[in-house]
Protein backbone atom coordinates (compact mmCIF):
# COMPACT_ATOMS: atom_id res chain seq x y z
CA UNK A 1 0.00 0.00 0.00
CA UNK A 2 1.30 3.24 -1.00
CA UNK A 3 1.40 6.45 1.23
CA UNK A 4 0.82 9.98 0.34
CA UNK A 5 3.06 11.87 2.31
CA UNK A 6 1.07 15.05 3.93
CA UNK A 7 2.67 18.28 3.07
CA UNK A 8 2.87 19.51 6.91
CA UNK A 9 2.91 18.90 10.05
CA UNK A 10 3.13 20.99 13.30
CA UNK A 11 4.78 20.19 16.75
CA UNK A 12 3.68 22.59 18.96
CA UNK A 13 3.55 23.00 22.87
CA UNK A 14 3.71 25.30 26.25
CA UNK A 15 6.97 26.91 26.81
CA UNK A 16 9.37 24.34 28.06
CA UNK A 17 8.02 21.55 26.81
CA UNK A 18 10.60 20.27 24.52
CA UNK A 19 9.99 21.08 21.29
CA UNK A 20 13.02 21.92 20.15
CA UNK A 21 14.78 18.05 21.02
CA UNK A 22 11.41 16.51 19.42
CA UNK A 23 11.89 18.42 16.36
CA UNK A 24 15.65 17.52 16.13
CA UNK A 25 14.31 14.00 16.69
CA UNK A 26 12.11 14.31 14.05
CA UNK A 27 14.89 15.24 11.62
CA UNK A 28 16.99 12.30 12.12
CA UNK A 29 14.18 10.22 10.70
CA UNK A 30 12.42 12.21 8.01
CA UNK A 31 13.90 14.58 5.40
CA UNK A 32 12.17 17.87 6.86
CA UNK A 33 12.41 21.75 7.21
CA UNK A 34 11.38 23.77 10.28
CA UNK A 35 9.64 26.48 10.39
CA UNK A 36 9.55 28.40 13.41
CA UNK A 37 6.18 29.44 14.79
CA UNK A 38 7.60 31.82 17.36
CA UNK A 39 7.22 35.71 17.76
CA UNK A 40 10.87 36.28 19.62
CA UNK A 41 13.27 33.95 17.82
CA UNK A 42 12.49 36.42 14.79
CA UNK A 43 14.49 38.90 15.88
CA UNK A 44 17.99 39.28 15.70
CA UNK A 45 20.11 39.58 18.90
CA UNK A 46 17.90 37.78 21.23
CA UNK A 47 19.38 34.28 21.56
CA UNK A 48 19.91 33.72 25.28
CA UNK A 49 16.38 34.92 26.68
CA UNK A 50 14.39 33.17 23.70
CA UNK A 51 16.07 29.66 23.85
CA UNK A 52 17.38 30.02 20.24
CA UNK A 53 18.24 26.67 18.93
CA UNK A 54 21.76 26.47 19.17
CA UNK A 55 24.53 27.03 16.16
CA UNK A 56 24.69 23.13 15.83
CA UNK A 57 20.84 22.62 16.03
CA UNK A 58 20.42 25.47 13.60
CA UNK A 59 23.27 22.95 11.29
CA UNK A 60 21.52 20.00 11.89
CA UNK A 61 18.29 20.93 9.88
CA UNK A 62 17.47 23.19 8.07
CA UNK A 63 15.12 26.33 10.13
CA UNK A 64 13.13 29.09 8.44
CA UNK A 65 11.87 32.25 10.07
CA UNK A 66 14.60 32.51 12.62
CA UNK A 67 16.78 35.60 12.92
CA UNK A 68 14.65 37.20 10.11
CA UNK A 69 13.94 40.56 11.65
CA UNK A 70 15.91 43.73 13.96
CA UNK A 71 14.25 43.55 17.33
CA UNK A 72 13.36 47.46 16.31
CA UNK A 73 10.97 46.23 13.87
CA UNK A 74 7.68 44.19 14.34
CA UNK A 75 6.68 41.55 12.72
CA UNK A 76 2.97 40.35 12.33
CA UNK A 77 0.71 37.23 12.62
CA UNK A 78 0.14 38.22 9.02
CA UNK A 79 3.05 38.80 7.64
CA UNK A 80 3.78 34.85 9.43
CA UNK A 81 1.36 33.55 7.36
CA UNK A 82 2.17 34.71 3.96
CA UNK A 83 5.96 33.86 4.97
CA UNK A 84 4.93 30.28 6.35
CA UNK A 85 2.73 29.56 3.23
CA UNK A 86 5.63 30.39 0.79
CA UNK A 87 8.06 28.33 2.73
CA UNK A 88 5.52 25.35 2.92
CA UNK A 89 5.26 25.75 -0.38
CA UNK A 90 8.99 25.83 -1.27
CA UNK A 91 10.20 23.28 0.83
CA UNK A 92 7.30 20.49 -0.63
CA UNK A 93 8.96 21.38 -3.98
CA UNK A 94 12.41 20.45 -3.09
CA UNK A 95 10.56 17.04 -1.56
CA UNK A 96 10.94 17.73 2.04
CA UNK A 97 8.75 17.87 4.99
CA UNK A 98 7.84 20.82 6.39
CA UNK A 99 7.80 20.94 9.72
CA UNK A 100 6.10 23.48 11.60
CA UNK A 101 7.44 24.44 15.44
CA UNK A 102 6.62 26.76 18.23
CA UNK A 103 4.35 28.15 20.72
CA UNK A 104 3.20 31.54 19.81
CA UNK A 105 -0.55 30.67 19.76
CA UNK A 106 -1.63 33.73 17.58
CA UNK A 107 0.57 32.61 14.46
CA UNK A 108 -1.05 28.99 14.97
CA UNK A 109 -4.41 30.21 15.23
CA UNK A 110 -3.73 33.02 12.47
CA UNK A 111 -2.55 30.02 10.19
CA UNK A 112 -5.28 27.87 11.12
CA UNK A 113 -8.75 30.21 11.04
CA UNK A 114 -7.68 32.43 8.30
CA UNK A 115 -6.96 36.29 8.06
CA UNK A 116 -9.51 38.90 8.33
CA UNK A 117 -9.49 40.94 5.46
CA UNK A 118 -8.15 44.01 7.09
CA UNK A 119 -6.50 46.95 5.68
CA UNK A 120 -2.95 47.81 5.79
CA UNK A 121 -1.50 49.75 8.53
CA UNK A 122 -1.58 53.67 8.06
CA UNK A 123 1.26 55.24 10.35
CA UNK A 124 -0.25 58.75 9.22
CA UNK A 125 -3.60 57.80 10.56
CA UNK A 126 -2.51 56.22 13.62
CA UNK A 127 -0.04 58.90 14.14
CA UNK A 128 -2.82 61.11 14.10
CA UNK A 129 -4.74 58.93 16.96
CA UNK A 130 -1.87 59.14 18.98
CA UNK A 131 -1.72 63.15 19.36
CA UNK A 132 -5.60 62.95 19.47
CA UNK A 133 -5.14 60.53 22.58
CA UNK A 134 -2.74 62.90 24.06
CA UNK A 135 -4.57 65.79 24.24
CA UNK A 136 -7.79 64.18 24.92
CA UNK A 137 -7.13 60.57 26.90
CA UNK A 138 -7.67 57.42 25.82
CA UNK A 139 -11.07 57.12 27.92
CA UNK A 140 -12.29 60.31 24.98
CA UNK A 141 -10.46 58.13 22.04
CA UNK A 142 -12.90 54.94 23.73
CA UNK A 143 -16.46 56.99 23.76
CA UNK A 144 -15.31 57.87 19.95
CA UNK A 145 -14.73 54.59 19.50
CA UNK A 146 -18.51 53.71 20.24
CA UNK A 147 -20.01 55.99 18.44
CA UNK A 148 -18.91 53.80 15.17
CA UNK A 149 -18.16 50.35 16.77
CA UNK A 150 -20.06 49.71 19.35
CA UNK A 151 -19.70 46.36 19.56
CA UNK A 152 -15.63 46.38 19.41
CA UNK A 153 -16.03 49.10 22.27
CA UNK A 154 -17.84 47.09 25.00
CA UNK A 155 -15.19 44.66 24.61
CA UNK A 156 -12.58 46.91 25.02
CA UNK A 157 -11.55 48.43 28.58
CA UNK A 158 -11.15 52.85 28.18
CA UNK A 159 -7.43 52.55 28.88
CA UNK A 160 -7.07 49.46 26.02
CA UNK A 161 -4.85 52.17 24.18
CA UNK A 162 -3.24 50.09 21.18
CA UNK A 163 -7.16 48.08 20.49
CA UNK A 164 -9.24 51.14 20.47
CA UNK A 165 -6.08 52.67 18.05
CA UNK A 166 -6.01 50.45 15.85
CA UNK A 167 -9.98 49.69 15.76
CA UNK A 168 -9.98 53.58 15.44
CA UNK A 169 -7.11 53.06 12.43
CA UNK A 170 -9.20 51.19 10.60
CA UNK A 171 -12.61 52.74 10.68
CA UNK A 172 -10.70 55.82 9.22
CA UNK A 173 -8.84 54.01 6.32
CA UNK A 174 -11.96 51.74 5.52
CA UNK A 175 -15.42 53.42 6.74
CA UNK A 176 -16.21 50.21 8.25
CA UNK A 177 -15.71 48.75 11.80
CA UNK A 178 -13.28 46.28 12.78
CA UNK A 179 -16.07 44.30 14.13
CA UNK A 180 -17.50 43.90 10.59
CA UNK A 181 -14.36 43.28 8.86
CA UNK A 182 -14.08 40.44 11.50
CA UNK A 183 -17.20 38.84 10.11
CA UNK A 184 -16.50 38.69 6.95
CA UNK A 185 -15.27 35.83 5.16
CA UNK A 186 -11.71 34.94 5.85
CA UNK A 187 -8.40 34.31 3.85
CA UNK A 188 -5.18 31.99 4.18
CA UNK A 189 -6.69 29.48 6.42
CA UNK A 190 -4.61 25.75 6.40
CA UNK A 191 -6.88 23.16 6.35
CA UNK A 192 -5.71 20.93 9.21
CA UNK A 193 -5.71 17.25 8.33
CA UNK A 194 -6.34 14.88 11.43
CA UNK A 195 -2.85 14.45 12.70
CA UNK A 196 -1.21 17.10 11.65
CA UNK A 197 -1.13 18.81 14.81
CA UNK A 198 1.05 17.36 17.63
CA UNK A 199 0.89 18.76 20.79
CA UNK A 200 3.63 18.44 23.80
CA UNK A 201 1.70 19.03 26.99
CA UNK A 202 2.36 17.93 31.08
CA UNK A 203 0.12 15.53 33.13
CA UNK A 204 1.95 17.47 35.66
CA UNK A 205 1.96 21.17 35.92
CA UNK A 206 4.77 21.22 38.67
CA UNK A 207 6.94 19.27 35.98
CA UNK A 208 6.78 22.09 33.62
CA UNK A 209 7.03 24.81 36.31
CA UNK A 210 10.38 23.21 37.43
CA UNK A 211 11.51 23.13 33.69
CA UNK A 212 10.95 26.73 33.37
CA UNK A 213 12.63 27.66 36.46
CA UNK A 214 15.51 25.75 35.05
CA UNK A 215 15.42 27.25 31.97
CA UNK A 216 15.48 30.41 33.65
CA UNK A 217 18.77 29.91 36.09
CA UNK A 218 20.38 28.24 33.19
CA UNK A 219 19.46 31.84 31.27
CA UNK A 220 20.55 34.24 33.64
CA UNK A 221 23.73 32.05 34.20
CA UNK A 222 24.64 32.06 30.42
CA UNK A 223 24.73 36.27 30.44
CA UNK A 224 21.11 37.11 30.00
CA UNK A 225 21.44 40.18 31.60
CA UNK A 226 24.57 41.21 29.53
CA UNK A 227 22.17 40.55 26.48
CA UNK A 228 19.76 42.81 27.45
CA UNK A 229 22.10 45.33 28.24
CA UNK A 230 23.60 45.31 24.68
CA UNK A 231 19.94 45.79 23.38
CA UNK A 232 19.31 48.82 25.64
CA UNK A 233 22.90 50.40 24.46
CA UNK A 234 21.80 50.26 21.29
CA UNK A 235 19.77 53.63 22.06
CA UNK A 236 16.72 52.60 19.61
CA UNK A 237 14.99 50.46 21.11
CA UNK A 238 12.60 50.94 24.29
CA UNK A 239 10.10 48.44 26.53
CA UNK A 240 7.01 49.12 24.32
CA UNK A 241 8.31 47.72 21.42
CA UNK A 242 7.12 44.00 20.73
CA UNK A 243 10.74 42.45 20.66
CA UNK A 244 11.61 43.82 24.14
CA UNK A 245 7.86 42.82 25.33
CA UNK A 246 8.52 39.09 25.08
CA UNK A 247 8.50 37.35 28.49
CA UNK A 248 11.62 37.48 30.27
CA UNK A 249 13.06 40.48 28.16
CA UNK A 250 10.38 42.64 29.75
CA UNK A 251 11.35 42.01 33.35
CA UNK A 252 15.11 42.53 32.78
CA UNK A 253 14.38 45.71 31.19
CA UNK A 254 12.46 46.81 33.89
CA UNK A 255 15.04 45.61 36.35
CA UNK A 256 17.35 47.44 34.92
CA UNK A 257 15.54 50.48 34.85
CA UNK A 258 15.15 50.02 38.61
CA UNK A 259 18.94 49.46 39.25
CA UNK A 260 19.01 48.45 42.60
CA UNK A 261 19.84 45.35 44.04
CA UNK A 262 16.18 44.43 45.50
CA UNK A 263 15.31 44.75 41.82
CA UNK A 264 17.84 42.68 40.16
CA UNK A 265 17.47 40.22 43.23
CA UNK A 266 13.25 40.01 42.24
CA UNK A 267 14.09 39.69 38.53
CA UNK A 268 14.66 35.49 38.56
CA UNK A 269 11.38 35.43 40.66
CA UNK A 270 9.41 37.63 38.51
CA UNK A 271 11.04 36.24 35.14
CA UNK A 272 10.34 32.78 36.08
CA UNK A 273 6.47 33.54 37.41
CA UNK A 274 5.83 35.28 33.45
CA UNK A 275 7.17 32.48 31.96
CA UNK A 276 4.63 30.36 34.04
CA UNK A 277 1.84 32.38 33.02
CA UNK A 278 2.73 32.35 29.36
CA UNK A 279 2.79 28.55 29.90
CA UNK A 280 -0.44 28.73 30.82
CA UNK A 281 -2.00 30.80 28.35
CA UNK A 282 -0.76 27.93 25.90
CA UNK A 283 -2.39 25.34 27.15
CA UNK A 284 -5.11 26.81 27.77
CA UNK A 285 -5.40 27.80 23.91
CA UNK A 286 -4.28 24.13 23.02
CA UNK A 287 -6.76 22.59 25.09
CA UNK A 288 -9.45 24.59 23.04
CA UNK A 289 -7.98 22.81 19.95
CA UNK A 290 -10.01 19.12 20.10
CA UNK A 291 -8.23 18.20 16.65
CA UNK A 292 -4.69 18.34 18.16
CA UNK A 293 -3.18 15.08 19.24
CA UNK A 294 -1.90 15.80 22.46
CA UNK A 295 1.11 13.66 24.06
CA UNK A 296 2.42 13.80 27.65
CA UNK A 297 6.09 15.74 27.12
CA UNK A 298 7.00 14.75 31.05
CA UNK A 299 6.66 11.47 30.07
CA UNK A 300 9.49 9.10 29.83
CA UNK A 301 8.66 7.81 26.34
CA UNK A 302 7.39 11.43 25.40
CA UNK A 303 10.00 11.48 22.14
CA UNK A 304 8.86 7.51 21.24
CA UNK A 305 5.48 9.43 21.43
CA UNK A 306 6.15 11.79 18.78
CA UNK A 307 7.75 9.72 16.57
CA UNK A 308 5.04 7.12 16.58
CA UNK A 309 2.47 9.70 15.87
CA UNK A 310 4.46 11.39 13.09
CA UNK A 311 5.16 7.67 11.80
CA UNK A 312 1.51 7.35 11.31
CA UNK A 313 1.03 10.66 10.11
CA UNK A 314 4.04 10.92 7.78
CA UNK A 315 4.71 7.14 6.55
CA UNK A 316 7.68 5.42 7.47
CA UNK A 317 9.54 7.45 4.53
CA UNK A 318 13.08 9.13 4.39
Amino acid sequence: MTTTVPRWLVLTGPTASGKTAAALGLAQRWPVEIISVDSALVYRGMDIGTAKPSVAELAAVPHHLIDIRDPLNAYSAAEFVRDATRLRDEIAARGHIPLLVGGTMLYLKALFDGLDDMPPASPAVRAAIEAEALAQGWPAMHAALARVDPSTAARLAPNDSQRISRALEVFRVSGQPISALQQGARKGAWPLPPGALLSLEPTDRAWLHDRVAQRFDAMLAQGFLDEVKALRARGDLHPDLPSMRCVGYRQAWEALDAGTPAAMQALREQGVAATRQLAKRQITWLRGMPQRTSIACDAPDALAQVLRHAAHHLGAHG
